[in-house]
């Protein structure tokens, strides 16, 4: 499977200083919820350092972790899409420092820039695919060994 494509360092660097104008730097401590699947997506992260476990709700309380991101990973990409609900949720496995994006601000430069909104979308989509793909790969997994069932 490729390597991930990590998000400041694939925009030019015209495009990552202006979204780094509206950047603000934050933290989580271990075990700390990012957000939860249904939630409102009015934001992004870039993670600085740490670890951060993406997980998918299957039955009840039970849940499976679907991907782990860590330093230079996008967390979150929801809000660019409407609804803008977040589909999974973040929990910090370690303490985790990164880069917080507001949503409304950053969709306010794409506006102004169409260049930037082409860019970052572009790069946003490469992300969510190989996203997909792990996350694919680890539901499969899971449904391996804790019997599947009607699994194919």
């Amino acid at each position: 499977m490729p390597t991930a494509l990590r998000l400041l360092p694939a925009l030019s660097a015209e495009h990552r200083e202006r979204l780094m104008t509206v950047a603000q730097e934050v933290s989580f401590p271990a075990d700390g919820k990012i957000f939860e699947a249904g939630g409102t997506a009015d934001r992004f992260w870039v993670v600085r350092s740490g670890t951060v476990s993406l997980y998918q709700q299957v039955v009840g309380e039970r849940r499976i972790s679907v991907a782990t991101l860590g330093p230079g990973d996008l967390l979150g990409w929801s809000w660019l899409f409407p609804p803008h609900h977040w589909d999974f949720g973040a929990e910090a496995f370690s303490p985790v420092r990164a880069y917080e994006f507001d949503a409304g601000q950053v969709r306010g430069l794409c506006a102004k820039d169409p260049a930037l909104e082409l860019s970052l979308t572009r790069t946003i989509a490469a992300i969510l695919a190989h996203r997909l793909e792990t996350t694919r790969a680890a539901l499969i997994e899971h449904y391996a060994r804790h019997g599947g069932g009607g699994l194919r």
